[in-house]
């Protein structure tokens, strides 16, 4: 067994004084808010947003349906879960309805809100509908009266660190994950 270290950030946003609605949904994508019934659909676009990408390697329960499942099912479960800030993104097109992005929000503090795992599937990224979804968190953190948000991002997630640069987030700190590695 040997350990691997994986590089992330913590993104902090100042979220007082400003307006957090989702600008753009684009066309045939909605949003829906969470409903319990609807865990086994988060699940399912986390799983299938990150089963393939860096962070499945980094958080073992992020490379299998069940996994997902169960973390859904946990930050679901949590005292400061804030349906508020827990959104998932359907598309639909020629009567079918495909679900291909999530975000969870938690209350942290009186003062911080988390955002857990935002996850767009590869065949609907760069189409607006991560921005969506973390415009739709953030205004749900400042309806419960939260002042701050932060997430955790790997940093070699490129894409999704400058996603966060672009929505105002800064990074705060860096962290490293250890990862245990099983040789063969």
């Amino acid at each position: 067994m040997g350990v691997s270290y994986f590089k992330r950030f913590r993104m902090e946003l100042d979220v007082r004084g400003k307006r957090f609605v989702p600008l753009f949904v684009p066309s045939g994508y909605r949003l829906l808010p969470w409903e319990p019934e609807l865990l086994p659909e988060h699940a399912l676009a986390k799983f299938y947003s990150f089963r393939h990408e860096i962070d499945a390697d980094i958080f073992s329960c992020l490379a299998e349906l069940e996994g997902c499942q169960r973390l859904m099912q946990e930050i679901s479960l949590k005292d400061g879960f804030l349906p508020e800030a827990t959104w998932l993104a359907a598309y639909s097109h020629n009567g079918e309805v495909e679900y291909c992005g999530t975000i969870q929000g938690i209350r942290v503090t009186n003062k911080y809100g988390a955002i857990q795992n935002v996850g767009i599937t590869p065949a609907h990224r760069g189409r607006g509908v991560g921005t969506a979804l973390i415009a739709a968190a953030l205004a749900g953190f400042q309806q419960v009266g939260l002042t701050h948000a932060y997430l955790e991002v790997t940093v070699q997630n490129d894409s999704a660190v400058r996603l966060y640069k672009r929505l105002g987030f800064r990074r705060t700190k860096t962290l490293f994950k250890a990862v245990e590695l099983a040789y063969s």
